[in-house]
């Protein structure tokens, strides 16, 4: 019986090797190692076998059943294996797909810029809560209930004297309440305005303001600052141009005009031919204010400025509405 079952181990390399799909596999073990298999039909025999030949021959037949399972068993795994590796063929036929890429939204690249070029000129970044009250929206800001620049800040109001902040002023109130002269902050963030959208305005928006106080600030600081910041925003060649205006929070106040940077002053669809692009307010802050945070105006001085980052990425890009910025709609998102 021995050479039997060494012609049988023989054999079943012969014909595992001729094996290749799972209908053949499953005859070859039907064959060997079924219930009425070759190997089983040995194991019939094996009680016939002399007591004394028992031992030899049963390490024979059991070497044989699991030699036979392993193979098996291996042929079985290069079977799948193959399958798996037919699908995940590459048909060449098909167009690529493009693989996708993170960025950061336009209006984040252009509030890091801004405030990486204040935080260069020594400004730090504070921030405060958008859900705030009224004292530190308007009051402490020298806007009293029933001022007429209340009407300028359609407001959101969450309740009584709650709202969702109309600027980020307050913010400067808050650190001027809590921290004495020097002050040098910028105050970046979301704002929110009772608005009808449409292409120049929106519902929420993000401000930048700024504050410098400390002895002997003057407004010509102030324009040095501002000149610098426009410089390294929009370019070396940007001239400003200030236009007495009114802040209830500053004394004297204007608004700051750049020369376009796009046609070079000359007029284009941008600036509406007129050579001059708005970009921000600011002014020297009015002594009532410094009142309400506990400053002594006779001996303080500063300044305040206050600029929409929607507006300076849409005269940097030349976009020209503003709802743009908030549809993601990734035809628009792609070019940043």
């Amino acid at each position: 019986m021995i050479e039997q079952i060494e012609e049988v181990k023989r054999k079943l390399l012969e014909e595992i090797e001729s094996v290749k799909d799972e209908k053949q596999l499953e005859e070859f073990r039907i064959k060997y190692l079924g219930r009425r298999g070759i190997i089983q039909t040995f194991f019939d025999q094996f009680k016939e076998i002399p007591r004394l030949e028992k031992p030899t021959v049963g390490k024979f037949l059991n070497d044989l059943k699991k030699f036979a399972q392993a193979i098996f068993e291996d042929k079985k795994r290069e079977i799948e294996s193959s399958k798996r590796k037919v699908k995940r063929l590459i048909d060449l036929t098909i167009p690529g797909r493009f693989k996708y890429t993170g960025r950061k939204h336009p209006l984040t690249q252009t509030l890091e810029e801004i405030e990486k070029i204040f935080v260069g000129m020594g400004f730090e970044v504070a921030s405060g809560p958008e859900i705030e009250d009224d004292y530190h929206n308007f009051e402490a800001l020298n806007i009293p209930p029933e001022h007429p620049a209340r009407d300028m800040q359609d407001t959101f109001f969450i309740k009584e004297n709650i709202i969702l902040r109309t600027h980020t002023s307050p913010v400067q109130i808050r650190v001027m309440e809590s921290k004495q002269p020097p002050v040098r902050i910028i105050a970046p963030g979301r704002v929110y305005r009772n608005e009808a959208i449409s292409a120049r305005s929106y519902c929420l928006f993000h401000q930048v303001e700024g504050l410098y106080v400390d002895e002997g600030v003057s407004f010509a600081e102030l324009k040095g600052t501002l000149l610098s910041f426009a410089k390294q925003m929009f370019g070396s060649d940007v001239k400003l141009r200030f236009r007495p205006s009114f802040f209830p929070f500053t004394e004297p106040s204007a608004e700051v005009d750049v020369s376009c940077f796009i046609c070079g002053g000359k007029g284009c669809r941008v600036c509406k031919y007129g050579g001059w692009l708005e970009i921000l307010g600011c002014g020297m802050v009015d002594p009532n204010v410094f009142r309400f945070v506990g400053y002594d105006s006779e001996k303080y001085t500063g300044y305040a400025f206050g600029m929409g980052v929607e507006r300076i990425a849409m005269l940097k890009y030349g976009i020209d509405d503003i709802r743009l910025f908030y549809e993601n709609d990734f035809r628009f998102l792609d070019q940043f």
